[in-house]
C-alpha cells in the first residue's frame, strides 16, 4: 500500500480545505512560488503507475541525475510547476553518498518535500540563516532530457532537511527551459498544505521565508497536495 489516498473533493469545499486563516489570495500567492513537488518512490515504474492511477495522467520520462543514482519522470501541474516522481536509477552505480529525499530507505511511495522558486540563492540562504532557517549550501545540478537537451540549475542542497521536508529547498533554473514545458499535461495544482505534530514551529519557519503554507496539527509530518486532473480533484500525500 502506498501512503497516498484518493479523495474526490468537491470544489465547494475548497475554502474549508485551505483552512481558516489562509485567504484565497494567500493560497494563490503560495502556488505561484511552488516550482515542483517531489514524490519519492522505491521504483520509478511503480511510482509512475501509482500517479497515473490517481490522476489519470502518465508521467513523461525526465532523465538521469548523473552521480546521484536517481532518475525521474514528470507531470506538469501548471505552466511553471510540476510533479517530480523520483526513484533509484538501476543503470547507475550506487552513489558515494546517500540518495536524496530518503530514497534508499523508502518502502512506500510518498510526497516527501517541495521546491520553491528562487533567485540570488546565496543572498536568500544568508537572509534565511539570519532569521533562523538554515537552508542547505547552494549547489549546481544537471540532467539531460531524453531528447538530448541539457538542463542545468542551481539549488539549495535538498539533503538539508528542515521540518521533515515541509520547509522547501529553493531552485533557480537560470537559462534552462523549465521542466514543466515538456512534462505530461492534464493536471493542475489547486492547493498545498502541510500537517505536523508541531505546527506552530513549522509555520514560523515558513513565514520567515515568506511562504504562506498552511500547517495543521497532525500525528505525523505530511505534505498534502490537492490536484485537479482527468479523474477529478484528488489528494496526494
Amino acid at each position: 500500500m502506498t501512503r497516498f489516498r484518493i479523495a474526490l473533493i468537491l470544489a465547494t469545499l475548497m475554502p474549508a480545505s485551505t483552512g481558516a486563516g489562509m485567504t484565497q489570495k494567500g493560497s494563490a500567492e503560495l502556488l505561484v512560488r511552488v516550482d515542483h513537488l517531489v514524490y519519492a518512490t522505491p521504483d520509478l515504474n511503480r511510482g509512475v503507475e501509482e500517479i497515473e492511477k490517481l490522476l489519470g495522467v502518465r508521467a513523461t520520462p525526465g532523465g538521469q541525475h548523473p552521480g546521484r543514482g536517481t532518475r525521474n519522470a514528470l507531470i506538469a501541474l501548471g505552466p511553471a510547476t510540476y510533479l517530480e516522481i523520483i526513484a533509484p536509477d538501476p543503470d547507475q552505480p550506487p552513489p558515494k553518498t546517500p540518495r536524496p529525499f530518503g530514497i534508499d530507505g523508502l518502502k512506500e511511495s510518498r510526497l516527501v518535500t517541495w521546491a520553491a522558486k528562487g533567485v540570488d540563492l546565496e543572498r536568500l540562504r544568508d537572509e534565511a540563516a539570519r532569521k533562523g532557517a538554515r537552508l542547505g549550501e547552494v549547489m549546481s545540478g544537471s540532467r539531460r532530457r531524453p531528447d538530448g537537451t541539457l538542463l542545468s540549475w542551481r539549488y539549495t542542497d535538498p539533503q538539508t532537511v528542515l521540518a521533515d521536508g515541509l520547509v522547501p529547498f529553493f531552485i533557480d533554473w537560470g537559462q534552462s527551459p523549465h521542466p514543466a514545458h515538456t512534462a505530461a499535461r492534464g493536471a493542475w495544482l489547486i492547493a498545498l498544505r502541510a500537517e505536523h505534530p508541531e505546527p506552530q514551529r513549522v509555520q514560523r519557519l515558513l513565514r520567515e521565508l515568506g511562504l504562506d503554507l498552511l500547517v495543521q496539527p497532525g500525528a505525523a509530518p505530511a505534505l498534502v497536495a490537492i490536484i485537479d486532473g482527468p479523474r477529478g480533484r484528488v489528494e496526494l500525500r
